[in-house]
């Protein structure tokens, strides 16, 4: 293990131009690494004076075994030479302006890609409402609950998935592993467009939410593998800002489409076209991103050294791949995974009406079909700009800790919307009651923070992950069933459950705070009393939980 040592302030995250350092000739000694440093993996280490560190590490078996056959498709683990220069860094100072340089690069490589991939998520998942404000529901034949059905059947093929493929997630390189499922999305986008009846449809969405349920958990992953803990809000709030984005083009891009003149049904080119153009992306971003610090080609050896060693307050090292069976254990008795599961489920009850009922709402009220799709244009910017104005605030809170709190206070204002849209006859007041639901946007981005920061250990990472996004698939599964036909276009009992929802999920939100605070405070007791197994400025490099490592402390 290794204690670190606070340097100046490097969470004020970038884009911005590092500031210069004292150091004059730290350019001239960066350029002379670039020319000699090999890829991260093959690099040699340089011997130290006095010998090499001795540090505890788990991992450095694995990156020694020759990668031949199937094991050149599975996640490198980092070396044992790559953690002793991690934990040699640890022990020095970090100039401030070689962590802006390396942050800077981080931030151009993965944040604009993450926030395009999400763009393409919400585009293709909602593609099917925009489809169903054209001729879709007739050309399939569709009746009753046939609408629903395919609403959730998306998530069940979701839910089929979680889990195997958040396994699987630990196995392979993360952004490779997300490029071949985004490939696959927009495949199955494509196969939709071939669809003849609700059958063949009902089938082909299964299997594209299959594809999709790993996205969220691998966004999560490559944000916490980045960035710190304290920067992790802010970049997930860049990439989640392409929800809003999606939202208000979507529209525009499905009414375009769909008045495309052509011999296919116009419903079908906007499954083709979305379809076509994601599959492309994902090859692009196949390419673009890294799989983790240690495997960086876009990254020499010292600048991959930085990225890990700047997250040493974060009580987080480098991923590995292995699969820890006292972890899942652990998560298995952990209440916190559960109210994890919970938040999902309350947080996505709504979503899984609004995003495929939405647009039949917002007719509803006496709108035609071009101003409805163009009325996504200002709710998707108000959902983006809640998303920046939530990150904004919790940046500049973080020291107080107040994270959940922020949380459950802006869940409130989604409660206030959907009772206007419930309980007030006016156009105006249930349209802005509808602007207002967006809100949760903003919370689902600082939810997924909470499980990011606050969960140690690989195997229990993955497994927390995958629980709340379980939640988000059952409760996207849930939460079309409550808009009733027989009350189109009004859906009073479905907008009262997705109210009940939003009021139920700050009830968790208090929960998990509750969680997070009592051990903070029980082991910052036990720290202040002498004992230094709970000394929160130290870091482990063995693969340990949040409840195994005495040093860890929780984000609430």
């Amino acid at each position: 293990m290794a204690t670190r040592h606070h340097h100046e302030d490097a969470a004020d995250f970038l884009p911005a131009d590092p500031i210069p350092a004292i150091n004059t000739n730290f350019d001239k000694d960066l350029e002379a690494g670039k020319a000699t440093t090999e890829h991260v993996e093959n690099a040699s280490i340089a011997e130290k004076q006095g010998g090499d560190r001795d540090i505890h590490y788990d991992g450095g078996d694995d990156a020694a075994k020759p990668r031949t056959g199937l094991r050149k498709l599975l996640r490198r683990n980092p070396s044992m030479e790559f953690m002793r220069e991690v934990a040699e860094a640890n022990e020095t100072e970090l100039d401030p302006y070689e962590v802006k340089r390396v942050e800077r690069k981080i931030y151009w490589l993965i944040v604009p890609a993450l926030f395009i991939d999400y763009i393409f998520y919400y585009v293709d998942k909602t593609t099917l409402s925009y489809a169903a404000l054209f001729d879709f529901k007739k050309d399939l034949h569709l009746k009753g609950r046939d609408y629903n059905n395919l609403s959730s059947i998306f998530y069940i093929g979701w839910l089929v998935w979680a889990i195997p493929g958040n396994l699987l997630l630990a196995k392979f390189p993360l952004a490779k592993y997300l490029s071949i499922n985004i490939f696959l999305w927009g495949v199955f986008l494509m196969v939709q467009a071939s669809s003849k009846d609700n059958g063949d449809m009902v089938a082909f969405r299964f299997v594209s939410g299959m594809f999709e349920a790993v996205a969220d958990p691998c966004f999560v992953a490559i944000t916490g593998m980045w960035f710190t803990r304290r920067q992790q809000p802010t970049v997930i709030g860049y990439w989640y800002a392409g929800n809003g984005v999606g939202i208000a083009l979507g529209g525009l891009i499905g009414y375009g489409i769909g008045h495309i003149g052509g011999s296919l049904a116009s419903w079908r080119y906007e499954f083709l076209i979305i379809g076509a153009v994601c599959s492309l992306w994902a090859i692009v971003m196949g390419v673009l991103i890294p799989d983790a610090p240690h495997t960086a080609k876009w990254l020499n050896r010292r600048e991959a050294v930085v990225t890990m060693s700047r997250k040493r307050h974060d009580h987080h090292t480098v991923e590995k791949r292995q699969l820890k069976w006292d972890q899942v254990i652990e998560t298995v008795k952990d209440i916190k995974i559960y109210l994890y599961f919970f938040l999902g489920f309350f947080a996505n009850v709504p979503n899984g009406a609004t995003s495929n009922f939405g647009t039949l709402v917002i007719k509803g009220f006496g709108f035609s079909t071009l101003n409805v799709t163009l009325l996504q244009i200002p709710y998707g910017t108000f959902i983006a700009l809640m998303i920046l104005m939530a990150i904004f605030v919790n940046h500049k809170t973080h020291h107080l800790n107040i994270r959940t709190l922020l949380m459950a206070g802006v869940t409130c204002l989604t409660v206030i919307g959907f009772a206007l849209m419930a309980f007030t006859k006016g156009i105006a007041p249930r349209l802005i009651g509808y602007y207002l639901t967006g809100s949760s946007n903003a919370v689902f981005v600082l939810a997924l923070s909470l499980v990011s920061g606050n969960v140690g250990g690989t195997t229990k990472k993955v497994l927390a992950s995958a629980a709340i996004f379980l939640g988000v698939a059952v409760g996207n599964i849930v939460g079309p069933y409550s808009f009733l036909t027989s009350e189109a276009p009004v859906y009073r009992t479905g907008i009262i459950v997705c109210m009940a929802s939003r009021a139920a999920e700050i009830l968790v939100i208090l929960g998990l705070r509750f969680c997070f605070v009592i051990p903070n405070r029980n082991r910052d007791k036990k720290f202040n009393e002498g004992d230094e197994a709970y000394n929160p400025d130290v870091q482990v490099f063995v693969d340990l939980t949040d409840k195994q490592n005495l040093h860890f402390r929780y984000v609430a």
